[in-house]
């Protein structure tokens, strides 16, 4: 006599025996993505608490920009997704195609892009725009990651430390002449971190801090950078300065912090932020987001999304370390490294301990680019980690 449960095949869902334990769909790393979706839900509702006030003061809809925000993550989502469905060793193929790609996108919007506060950064399609620069950040990645994978060696020859110069000056060059000194250091960053882990000498990591230096002295020599970046550092360094030009800047950096000490412990409470309610903090919902969630939710709520982001950076690490792969390894450091710099120079500049450059905080400040570049990050980290038993 036969027992009918145990003489039932196995169903096709979650609980499919069949599928091997290599399966992609069973090796999601859920914490990470969990991770990513709190802060994207919380990030909408503190860009509704900073954007609603000014709307609301110009009779405009107090809803309008979390909306945008919304269909921004409902993109980034998908994009993500469809990075995650494709293997990363085909990406790694396509790579030359998708720098190269990046490159003429750079190009095209020094020519045609919309200018926005003396600088060329995007390409304005109506209901959103476009920022090359973000893409960039992807596909030099992938590229760079490619590069250094395909020697398979443990060290970097100092032939192949030049090209992968090359690979990550390229876009930075371009980037900075829109002008954009941030997402310009984010390249730097990324290319550091993936260079140390592939095995570079240390005096090779010494020639591109140097670089890094004589780069920046010669595009502020050469007029590259625009007397409005150079007053940002200006600013940085003195606080108290009593310049008319600077006080734009130091009044912003000022109430950002007096917003983030008088939160306290635990915070205001959600829209009741004096600092933010007044919109004394002109760019609060992208720059100086960090200042909204402290107001409101004190040390605590700071804490907690300090903590998220350390869970994040945590499970990239770990991939980096499970992967079998070379090329995995070297994408996982290229994110781990560009997401560490921007969460440091965001909340940095908030408190007044970095310089402002006009830096978003990943995952939670308003924006569509950077948005749905982060989620492609992500989407590749994922990737490695469902694919790192193969």
């Amino acid at each position: 006599m036969s027992i009918p449960l145990l003489n039932r095949r196995p169903s096709s869902g979650l609980g499919n025996v069949r599928e091997s334990m290599a399966d992609p769909a069973r090796n999601i790393d859920w914490i990470l993505m969990g991770c990513v979706i709190a802060l994207n839900i919380f990030g909408a509702f503190i860009v509704y608490s900073a954007s609603r006030p000014q709307l609301t003061r110009l009779g405009l809809d107090p809803y309008s920009t979390v909306q945008r925000q919304i269909a921004f993550l409902i993109i980034s989502a998908v994009a993500m997704v469809l990075t995650m469905t494709i293997d990363f060793q085909l990406l790694r193929g396509r790579a030359e195609f998708l720098y190269g790609a990046t490159l003429v996108l750079l190009v095209l919007v020094l020519i045609v892009g919309a200018v926005r506060g003396g600088a060329r950064l995007s390409f304005d399609l109506g209901f959103f725009s476009v920022q090359p620069a973000e893409m960039a950040k992807v596909t030099t990645l992938l590229m760079l990651a490619g590069y250094l994978s395909d020697d398979r060696l443990d060290y970097v020859p100092y032939d192949t430390f030049i090209n992968s110069l090359l690979i990550m000056v390229a876009p930075s060059v371009l980037i900075l002449l829109q002008p954009d000194l941030g997402s310009a250091s984010v390249l730097v960053a990324c290319a550091m971190g993936v260079l140390l882990v592939a095995g570079v000498r240390i005096k090779y990591i010494v020639m591109i801090s140097l670089f890094a230096l004589i780069s920046g002295v010669v595009a502020i020599l050469s007029g590259l950078v625009r007397g409005y970046q150079l007053d940002r550092f200006k600013a940085f360094i003195n606080q108290n300065s009593d310049d008319d030009a600077l006080q734009n800047i130091i009044f912003q950096v000022k109430n950002a912090k007096r917003a983030v000490a008088s939160g306290g412990l635990f915070g205001k409470g959600y829209l009741q932020g004096p600092l933010t309610n007044g919109s004394f903090i002109p760019v609060q919902k992208t720059d100086f987001v960090f200042s909204a969630i402290a107001e409101q939710f004190g040390l605590i709520g700071s804490g907690l999304v300090l903590t998220l982001f350390g869970v994040i950076l945590w499970r990239i690490w770990r991939t980096a370390q499970m992967t079998r792969s070379q090329l995995g390894r070297f994408i996982c450091i290229g994110a781990f490294t560009m997401i560490l710099w921007q969460v440091f120079q965001n909340i940095g500049m908030t408190l007044g301990i970095m310089p402002v450059t006009g830096f978003a905080l990943p995952y939670v400040s308003y924006g569509g680019s950077h948005i749905v570049a982060g989620a492609v990050l992500i989407g590749l980290v994922q990737n490695v980690h469902m694919r790192r038993l193969r």
